[in-house]
């Protein structure tokens, strides 16, 4: 159980000692990884950005994940659920044009994110992983951006998850793997929903 998303940022920050002051740029999931990355970012002293991503959810149970988008029209889709749930391709269509608006509204309120990736070694973060969605997205995306490495780094996920995602990155570090998995905010004595105010604000810090 962590205290609250800055308690569990430093938790992994110690975990990540080994880049601080490196070459290495983190970047966070917004909103929550956020919270979560500044902490590491203030303890390592390296630079943050963003990776926006939004979920795309399953008809008539939206925190069911089917797939994801992130920035740079990149898609993910769970094919197995998709087929599971007989999801039409135009619902998904409708979903993905829809998130996209919203990326867009979000990154026109955190500013440009002008940082060249190519090449460099990402510490990707989260505040936790559910069905791991927006992290395959993320990944997607960065991978996209031609960069050297990706370490992901995350307080808590299931533990199928991690092996879902171990092959997707070079290295992944998560401090709790609990069998008993609902939701990330189980997870935490304080979860408030972060706002895209307290994201502007913490990446002016």
């Amino acid at each position: 159980m962590f205290e609250n998303r800055i308690k569990a940022g430093e938790l992994l920050g110690s975990r990540l000692s080994l880049y601080k002051e490196s070459n290495s740029l983190l970047a966070a999931i917004p909103r929550g990884g956020v919270v979560v990355g500044k902490a590491i970012s203030d303890m390592l002293k390296i630079p943050l950005t963003l990776v926006l991503t939004r979920k795309i959810g399953a008809p008539g149970q939206s925190e069911l994940a089917i797939g994801a988008v992130a920035s740079g029209g990149v898609i993910v889709r769970d094919e197995k659920l998709i087929s599971d749930l007989s999801v039409s391709e135009k619902y998904i269509k409708n979903e993905i044009k829809e998130e996209t608006k919203v990326m867009a509204l979000r990154q026109k309120k955190y500013g440009k994110c002008t940082i060249n990736l190519r090449g460099k070694q990402m510490i990707l973060v989260d505040d936790g992983i559910a069905t791991g969605a927006t992290v395959k997205a993320a990944i997607a995306y960065l991978r996209k951006q031609k960069v050297n490495k990706v370490i992901l780094a995350v307080p808590v996920a299931p533990k199928d998850a991690v092996e879902e995602l171990k092959p997707l990155v070079d290295k992944i570090i998560v401090l709790d793997t609990p069998d008993d998995f609902s939701s990330v905010g189980q997870f935490y004595r304080y979860f408030p929903q972060v706002t895209d105010e307290e994201v502007v604000k913490l990446l002016q810090q």
